[in-house]
C-alpha cells in the first residue's frame, strides 16, 4: 500500500500542470466531454433502437443531467462554462479576461469532438446497422443527427437564426441569475444542479424546431467528427449550410441575453447594493466627523 502512495506521488508530480490556463482548458474539455457522452448517447439510443430505448423527454433530461455533471467535474477548476457563450458572455462583462476565450473555445470543441468519437465507438455496430451499411446525413436512415443539430422539414434559415439566438439569450440570462451574487444567490454547491434544470427547461420548450444545440463547440466539435468518420463534407453543406447557423447565432443571442438580463435586472441589483454601501460609508464619515469635533471641544 505504502509502495502504491509513493508511486501516484510521483506520477502526480510528473503530470501535474502548473500553467493555470492550461489546465482550465483541460477542465473545459473534460466537462463539454461529459456534457456530448451522455447528451449525444441518450440520442444516440433514442435514434438507432427507433424508440424503443428513449424518447423527446429522456433525450432532454440526458443533456439537462449531462451539463449538471459537467459542470461537477470541470466547475472547482475552470468554472464550468462548457459553452462558448457562457465565456463570451462572462467576457462583456468584464468577469473573465479575453484571453480566456479563445482558448476556452477551442478545449470545449475539442472534448464536444471527443465526447462524440466515444459515442461514435460505443454504438459503431448499431449505426452501421441502422443505416444499412452507409453513413447518412439525411433520409429515412441518417445517422449524423445523433451527433450535431439539423433543423426540422418545416424551418428556415431565419427562423433557425432566431430560434437559436432566443434559446441562447434564455440560457445566458438564466446563468447571469444563477451566478449573480446581488440578486438570490443559488447555495453554493447548487449552481451546477441549476443550470442543469434550466438546460432541461430549454429542451423541452424550446427543442422541437432544431435540438437546441444553443452551444457552438456541442454543435461543432460533432459535426467536424461526423465529417472525419464517414458522413463527409455533406454535414456542413446539408440544408442550405445549416451547419454556420448553431455556431453563430449563438452569439448574437448570448449578446442579447446580457443586455436583457443587464438592463432590467442586473444593473438594478447591483446599484441597490452599491447605494447601500455609500450610504454606509457616508454615515462612518459623519461618525468620525462628529467624533473630531467632540474631541476639539473636549480638549
Amino acid at each position: 500500500m505504502g509502495r502504491q502512495k509513493v508511486i501516484l506521488e510521483k506520477m502526480a508530480r510528473i503530470f501535474q500542470i502548473r500553467n493555470m490556463l492550461m489546465r482550465q482548458a483541460l477542465a473545459e474539455c473534460l466537462g463539454t466531454l461529459i456534457l456530448v457522452m451522455f447528451g449525444c448517447g441518450a440520442l444516440a439510443q433514442h435514434i438507432l433502437s427507433g424508440g424503443s430505448h428513449g424518447m423527446f423527454l429522456t433525450v432532454n433530461f440526458a443533456f439537462g443531467f449531462a451539463a449538471t455533471l459537467g459542470i461537477l467535474v470541470c466547475g472547482q477548476v475552470s468554472g464550468g462554462h462548457i459553452n462558448p457563450t457562457v465565456t463570451f458572455s462572462l467576457c462583456l462583462l468584464g468577469r473573465e479576461p479575453w484571453r480566456k476565450f479563445p482558448v476556452y473555445f477551442l478545449a470545449q470543441t475539442v472534448g464536444a469532438f471527443l465526447g462524440a468519437g466515444i459515442i461514435f465507438g460505443m454504438y459503431f455496430d448499431a449505426i452501421w446497422k441502422f443505416g444499412q451499411g452507409s453513413l447518412d446525413v439525411d433520409g429515412v436512415n441518417a445517422t449524423a443527427g445523433i451527433f450535431a443539430t439539423y433543423p426540422s422539414k418545416h424551418l428556415t434559415l431565419l427562423n433557425g437564426f432566431f430560434d437559436q439566438m432566443i434559446g441562447t439569450a434564455a440560457l445566458i440570462v438564466c446563468i447571469l441569475a444563477i451566478v449573480d451574487p446581488y440578486n438570490n444567490p443559488i447555495p453554493q454547491g447548487l449552481e451546477a444542479f441549476t443550470v442543469g434544470f434550466v438546460v432541461l427547461v430549454i429542451g423541452l420548450s424550446m427543442g422541437f424546431n432544431s435540438g437546441y444545440a444553443v452551444n457552438p463547440a456541442r454543435d461543432l466539435g460533432p459535426r467536424i467528427f461526423t465529417a472525419i468518420a464517414g458522413w463527409g463534407s455533406k454535414v456542413f453543406s446539408a440544408e442550405s449550410y445549416w451547419s454556420f447557423v448553431p455556431v453563430f447565432a449563438p452569439f448574437i443571442g448570448a449578446v442579447f441575453g446580457v443586455m436583457v438580463y443587464q438592463l432590467m435586472v442586473g444593473c438594478h441589483v447591483k446599484g441597490e447594493e452599491r447605494d447601500k454601501r455609500e450610504a454606509v460609508e457616508r454615515e462612518e464619515k459623519e461618525r468620525l466627523k462628529l467624533s473630531a469635533v467632540s474631541d476639539k471641544d473636549a480638549a
